[in-house]
């Protein structure tokens, strides 16, 4: 009877967790400028699941943050999850997952 009862809980618990939204990380990189001296700088920065691989969305959320340290976005790279971040890594230096 126990085994009855764990099974009726445990089904419905189930299927209330697989049904919850999934939390994908995503995180995209970019290129930026600052102006007088010239600066050019290659970043990795996570942005909403919203702005997932939409470069204009992206852009709206990235481009505030890198304002706020005198710094404009040129353009967005590329979108990707948790499993690109190590190769980034080196390249991003100073700016990964800094804005």
């Amino acid at each position: 009877m126990p085994r009855l009862v764990v099974k009726l809980l445990l089904v419905p618990l189930l299927a209330l967790v697989l049904a919850l939204p999934a939390q994908a990380e995503c995180y995209v990189d970019y290129k930026a400028k600052q102006d007088d001296p010239l600066r050019l700088a290659y970043g990795v920065s996570q942005v909403s699941d919203a702005a997932c691989g939409k470069p204009k969305q992206a852009n709206a959320e990235l481009a505030p943050r890198l304002a706020a340290d005198g710094w404009t976005l040129m353009k967005i790279v590329s979108s990707f999850g948790p499993e690109g971040l190590s190769e980034r890594k080196e390249s991003a230096g100073d700016f990964y997952l800094r804005y």
